[in-house]
């Protein structure tokens, strides 16, 4: 019989190679990872039919993502009425970061051992 019980180590492999953007000819800073829960709460709130809080989690997940002081100088360039910056285009950097931090490959703590 098996045990109905499942140890996942420690939460999953951690990858710590940079990921970042550039836009208007400024580079900017993501986390090299962020919690699942982060792209999970998205989602759900990316699917509501409320408009506002699918424009919040777009807002929300900047917050999450960038670096301090990328954040700041990302805000910055936002608020900036001479470099326009399209929705359009904030939905093309959230789907690109989403999906590094989604496709990356992982290996599991069984994987990872078995491989040694």
């Amino acid at each position: 019989m098996t045990p109905r019980f499942k140890d996942f180590g420690d939460g999953g492999v951690v990858i710590s190679e940079p990921l970042s953007f550039k836009l208007h000819g400024q580079e900017f800073h993501c986390k090299p990872a962020i919690q699942g829960k982060v792209l999970l709460d998205m989602v759900a709130t990316a699917s509501s039919t409320d408009q506002a809080a699918a424009t919040k989690v777009v807002i929300d997940f900047f917050n999450a993502v960038l670096t301090p002081d990328s954040l700041a100088a990302f805000n910055t360039l936002l608020d900036t009425p001479d470099k326009i910056v399209t929705v359009e285009t904030l939905g093309d950097i959230t789907g690109w970061i989403v999906e590094q931090y989604s496709s990356r490959p992982t290996e599991g703590p069984e994987q990872s051992q078995s491989g040694q």
